[in-house]
């Protein structure tokens, strides 16, 4: 990208979000991180600086995100960057011990991950597509965060392997239809990285999925999936597709 990096963070204030909002910041850019943690998000901010900023945001609400990209937009004075962290695990087995899984249980995980992806997706490009256009006529580029359980779900990630398949799926079209704006698309399959869920595990618990990435063999750095994100900003031929940062992993059955 030939102008300075102006992004939305979803997820911004805390795990892979915040790493990414932190190398942005280091390569001179602004960031304004979108989370529903007041407390993590004004820590976040103290800690990236003035070039950023933080606004309470729930991905699942159409007005609330509209609002958001209005204050970001005004804040950075225009976005060209939307990177979508925002997620939640939503494990659960389909039919549990004592009843099946409340489709609530389902929805919200959806709601979550694949419609407050596209929700942010979808208000953010119609701001982009107001920007002046740059090198190749590029207006902005948008980078949602799916898993290898898009490919690869386990028992118990059902409701979280539907949820990131569709961000797979949406990725393609989505980029098609952007072409005419100068929007590109792109999608990250993280593998299993050190995030505040991981870090929160038994140690072993660590260490025995670490083992399972045939090589490198360990969990994955936030530093690395910030470099990869940092890389699709201003690679412009990146558009369409999902990349898996995985060490090689396909996940077993369970």
């Amino acid at each position: 990208m030939n102008q300075q990096i102006k992004a939305i963070i979803t997820g911004g204030a805390s795990g892979l979000g915040f790493a990414v909002a932190q190398r942005i910041i280091n390569d001179g850019g602004r960031v304004c991180l979108f989370d529903i943690n007041d407390e993590r998000g004004q820590q976040a901010v103290a800690e990236l600086g003035e070039n950023a900023s933080f606004v309470n945001t729930d991905v699942s609400s159409e007005k609330n995100v509209q609002q958001a990209v209005t204050v970001a937009n005004s804040n950075m004075q225009s976005i060209n960057v939307l990177m979508n962290c925002a997620g939640i695990l939503g494990s659960g087995r389909v039919l549990g011990r004592e009843a099946p899984m409340p489709l609530d249980n389902f929805r919200r995980t959806i709601e979550v991950n694949l419609i407050g992806s596209f929700n942010v997706a979808k208000s953010t490009a119609a701001v982009m597509a107001e920007n002046e256009a740059g090198v190749d006529g590029e207006r902005g580029v948008i980078i949602n965060t799916a898993s290898v359980a898009a490919y690869e779900g386990q028992i118990g990630q059902a409701a979280y392997s539907a949820s990131k398949g569709g961000i797979v799926g949406m990725t393609l079209p989505m980029a098609r239809e952007f072409t005419r704006f100068g929007i590109r698309v792109m999608t990250i399959a993280p593998g299993v990285f050190h995030t505040p869920m991981v870090d929160g595990m038994p140690q072993q618990v660590q260490d025995a999925l670490g083992a399972a990435v045939p090589f490198p063999s360990r969990l994955g750095k936030s530093t690395e999936f910030a470099d990869l994100a940092v890389h699709i900003i201003n690679n412009p031929y990146l558009n369409g597709s999902t990349i898996r940062l995985d060490g090689a992993i396909r996940l077993t059955a369970k």
